[in-house]
């Protein structure tokens, strides 16, 4: 697993970036046919206006009638005294006539902005408002000149002077990007939905890869703590076999004491793992009543004394609560006092000293537990309430257990309604503060 977790990771990384790397190759390459579309239909819409432009708006106008020496044909004739453009066609007209070849080669969503001038000296033009602003702006628009007359070839391209339409489509690749905007939306969903899958599954295997380790060490513990008593029990059992042992009625009772002593030790350690595979579904079943909480305290007190007292320590209680009543489960709220005060003896240092105080805020009961132990760290501050999680206790090498107490009070303290919050400062002691609802 510690090989292959590392080789998996990095694979799925390159695959990630891979994706994201061609994703955005694709939509460069989208764009850029898309431009070059754009200016294609552009080109070919100005060409289909410039055309347009250069019939008769209705009809032949009439012709003024010269002499046939000089004009012989009507079609001449037509040809060098056709009025221009700007005098045939109103700029309205002209502004319809391109948008007629825009929506023709579909650039509807397109604007546009056009001039129309007589290509000589102080020549007569015509021009939307926004033509010179845009013209000007080669880097964000696109512009086509198209000759509209003398029709290239004539005997008159010398004589009569030529007509230029110049059309500019302004902020081209911005309307091209919004026709796009669907595309790249998807795509960036797509590469979001496919990176969101990585990442779960990452952390999927960091899961699993973190329960695996505390697999091994719940059954590491396990077998400690079980490996103890039996070695006790069959060492006691030995003894008993002795025939001096045997004959003396005293060592008799302080084997047998042993051995009872252990067996409880082991079925303490069975039901709390019981007790926290119930937990996990949720199949606990509190009697709640209303109950007096400094009882329920005192009685935790009691179990913990002699321990206090083996360890030469001192206990200071302060039950300065004026209203206690609350609606708990005897035997389960006793036991959530009694494993923080086992754990402030667990994980002390010499001169040990709890103190436990109660009082009261508004409608909630609270109980404060001190003590001056080794402390911890944010990180085991942090995690302290995880199933299984057991803090580094440095050079307190007796401390035992699966890691389950503190997760088993707070599930107790929810179960409550209540809350549960610790401060800590590693090496000088840690602080557990519990919330509970007075009794309505």
């Amino acid at each position: 697993m510690k090989r292959i977790f590392p080789i998996i990771t990095i694979l799925i990384l390159l695959s990630l970036f891979g994706l994201i790397f061609f994703q955005v190759l694709w939509i460069d390459s989208a764009r850029a046919a898309k431009d070059k579309q754009v200016k294609e239909n552009f080109i070919r819409a100005v060409n289909y206006a410039g055309t347009l432009l250069t019939q008769e708006k209705n009809s032949l106008m009439p012709l003024p009638r010269k002499s046939d020496l000089f004009f012989p044909g009507d079609k001449l004739q037509m040809q060098y005294f056709r009025p221009s453009v700007i005098k045939r066609f109103s700029k309205d007209e002209i502004a319809d006539i391109i948008r007629m070849g825009f929506n023709k080669n579909n650039l509807e969503n397109y604007p546009f902005e056009f001039n129309v001038r007589i290509n000589s000296i102080n020549g007569d033009q015509v021009y939307s408002d926004n033509f010179f602003k845009y013209y000007a702006d080669t880097v964000n628009s696109f512009s086509v000149v198209y000759a509209l007359e003398p029709a290239s070839g004539t005997a008159f391209e010398n004589l009569v002077s030529e007509e230029l339409l110049s059309v500019v489509m302004p902020h081209q690749q911005r309307l091209i990007w919004k026709e796009m905007f669907w595309f790249i939306i998807g795509s960036i969903l797509f590469t979001v939905i496919i990176t969101t899958a990585f990442f779960i599954t990452i952390r999927t295997l960091l899961k699993q890869k973190k329960l695996s380790e505390i697999k091994s060490d719940f059954i590491n513990n396990m077998t400690h703590e079980f490996k103890t008593p039996l070695a006790t029990i069959s060492l006691a059992v030995d003894a008993l076999k002795n025939e001096k042992v045997a004959g003396n009625k005293e060592k008799t009772d302080y084997f047998t004491g042993i051995i009872k002593e252990e067996n409880i030790r082991m079925n303490k350690q069975v039901e709390t793992i019981l007790q926290a595979a119930l937990l996990d579904k949720q199949e606990v079943q509190l009697n709640l009543k209303r109950s007096a909480a400094h009882d329920l305290i005192t009685v935790a007190l009691n179990n913990i004394n002699l321990q206090v007292a083996e360890k030469g320590g001192t206990l200071e209680v302060a039950l300065d609560a004026e209203n206690d009543i609350i609606n708990a489960d005897e035997v389960h709220f006793t036991n959530l006092i009694n494993n923080l005060l086992d754990n402030a003896v667990k994980y002390s240092k010499e001169n040990l000293h709890i103190k436990l105080s109660t009082y009261n805020s508004g409608n909630q009961f609270n109980i404060k537990i001190e003590d001056n132990g080794i402390g911890m760290n944010k990180e085991t501050l942090n995690r302290i309430f995880e199933k299984f999680y057991r803090a580094h206790t440095g050079n307190v090498h007796n401390v035992k257990g699966f890691g389950l107490g503190l997760s088993y009070v707070k599930t107790m303290v929810a179960a409550h309604n209540g809350t549960i919050k610790a401060e800590s400062v590693l090496g000088k002691g840690s602080i557990f503060h519990i919330s509970v609802p007075l009794a309505k």
